[in-house]
């Protein structure tokens, strides 16, 4: 059976400018993890485009977050535009459906890392004006908002106002990349869902990057979702469709309507995906796998799709 695919994240946005950051290739067909000719297959497909940008850019490729962060935006719009009869950027819940009933693909803007806006929750309505819905607190740095998975450190009080910030405006906020110390200072705060976009499960994998069975337990509490990542790395030490597959599995142990689980790949995020998993076009074989492992047909639906369309429908206005 053909699900249609939500998936909470990627970062194809900066995978497709080229080494110095000044051209760009072509979201159409490429040798990505992530292009419309292979995303086209699938029966309907929305995606999160994560703009990523870490203070690390100034010595990574000698160019500020704050150009990248720009760049980035630009080439998700652009080839929005330019594959207009294809794919359509979406800003509500309701897009996306028009979008699927039209038999259009989705695109939403997400922030992974605020260093390209100098981590200024005021500068949040401006974004949230182009169209960005998602945000993450940072990456793997500490920053002015929090500590991050690798740092520890917790929610500062610009964080608190960021997450204040962006529910008032309806961007989701996003836990992926954040302190233990830093997620529960969210949990203290929030009033709307909250979704890890790429993170699994530490009890299946002990990697600092997953969520704890409470951690899981706080995002269901909220309404939110945790997404399913399929870098290698953090699915465990033989990394295939099966124990991808073993992270929902545990999860459907804390949750067993399976109505807080999604999808946020983290493709063209990471060098080494599970093996069985090649790009977006491996997603009917991860949804084949989870019903060949007794997943209900019903519940694959809403890990696919229905959960993650279900946050945007409460969180973005």
């Amino acid at each position: 059976m053909n699900f249609p695919v939500f998936d909470l994240h990627c970062d194809t946005a900066l995978r497709m400018l080229t080494d110095d950051k000044t051209g760009a290739i072509s979201l159409k067909e490429n040798a990505l993890h992530i292009d419309l000719q292979r995303a086209k297959k699938l029966h309907g497909y929305a995606q999160c485009f994560a703009c990523f940008t870490t203070p690390d850019f100034d010595k990574w490729y000698g160019k500020s977050p704050v150009l990248v962060f720009e760049r980035e935006m630009a080439q998700v719009l652009s080839q929005v535009e330019a594959n207009a009869d294809v794919i359509s950027l979406a800003y509500t819940a309701d897009d996306v459906r028009k979008n699927y009933e039209q038999g259009k693909m989705s695109a939403i803007l997400t922030i992974e890392g605020p260093a390209g806006f100098g981590f200024d929750p005021e500068l949040l309505p401006d974004l949230y004006q182009v169209g960005f819905r998602m945000s993450t607190l940072g990456w793997n740095e500490s920053n002015p908002l929090t500590g991050s998975h690798i740092t520890g450190e917790g929610l500062t009080d610009l964080g608190r106002e960021y997450v204040r910030l962006a529910q008032i405006l309806g961007m989701v906020v996003d836990v992926s990349h954040i302190s233990d110390k830093g997620f529960w200072d969210i949990m203290d705060i929030t009033d709307k869902p909250i979704v890890a976009s790429h993170s699994n499960s530490r009890a299946v994998h002990g990697c600092s990057r997953n969520l704890t069975d409470d951690m899981f337990k706080a995002i269901c509490q909220t309404g939110g979702v945790a997404g399913l990542n399929q870098y290698a790395d953090f699915i465990g030490n033989k990394p295939t469709l099966d124990s991808a597959c073993d992270h929902i599995l545990h999860w459907l142990e804390l949750d067993p309507e399976g109505s807080h689980i999604a999808l946020g790949g983290d493709l063209d995020g990471c060098e080494e995906l599970v093996d069985g998993f090649t790009g977006v076009e491996s997603y009917p074989a991860l949804a084949v796998r989870l019903l060949e492992r007794g997943v209900g047909e019903t519940i694959v639906r809403k890990i696919f799709w229905d959960n993650a369309l279900g946050v945007m429908e409460v969180c973005c206005m």
